[in-house]
């Protein structure tokens, strides 16, 4: 295995000192494109989309509370990484891992247009939601509907009126 001195000292044979600083700034710069984060709260996200044969996607929302304003962030999740929103529901503070994304695309008429994509690649939960009060509510009412038990079946009225 070589040591940085020697991979350094072969460098500096084939490149300049300027060559080696612009392709250590062109690292570094990829590196912080594709590893970025963002903790937020999980606003909304849509339902898997089978986009082609062999595409399918999700977006989501996630909403960042620690700048003046708020700001929505919207991502995408693809192919078998859809399933990494299975376990996650609104209102859930999560972490984001993503790619940043871009893309060039003519128009029939010739135009040119520039998109972007936050790419997801990992999202941690950082703290649950917490359940609503008319959430605990319906489930107390609607466990109190599962257990009652009708001993009788001749009680029990066929006619909704």
């Amino acid at each position: 295995m070589k040591t940085l001195e020697q991979i350094r000292d072969e460098l500096l044979e084939v490149l300049t000192i300027e060559e080696i600083d612009s392709l250590l700034t062109k690292l570094i710069n990829k590196n912080q494109m594709s590893n970025l984060t963002l903790t937020g709260t999980l606003k909304n996200k849509s339902e898997v989309k089978q986009v082609s044969d062999n595409f399918s996607k999700i977006d989501f929302v996630v909403t960042d509370e620690n700048t003046q304003y708020p700001q929505h962030v919207s991502f995408q999740l693809t192919q078998d990484r859809t399933s990494l929103l299975d376990n996650v529901n609104e209102g859930d503070k999560i972490t984001v891992s993503f790619n940043l994304r871009g893309r060039e695309w003519t128009s029939p008429q010739g135009e040119v247009k520039y998109f972007n994509t936050l790419e997801a690649w990992k999202i941690e939960v950082v703290e649950k939601a917490a359940v609503s009060q008319a959430s605990q509510d319906f489930e107390a009412h609607t466990s109190k509907a599962v257990n009652a038990v009708v001993t009788n079946p001749a009680d029990i009225d066929p006619l909704p009126f």
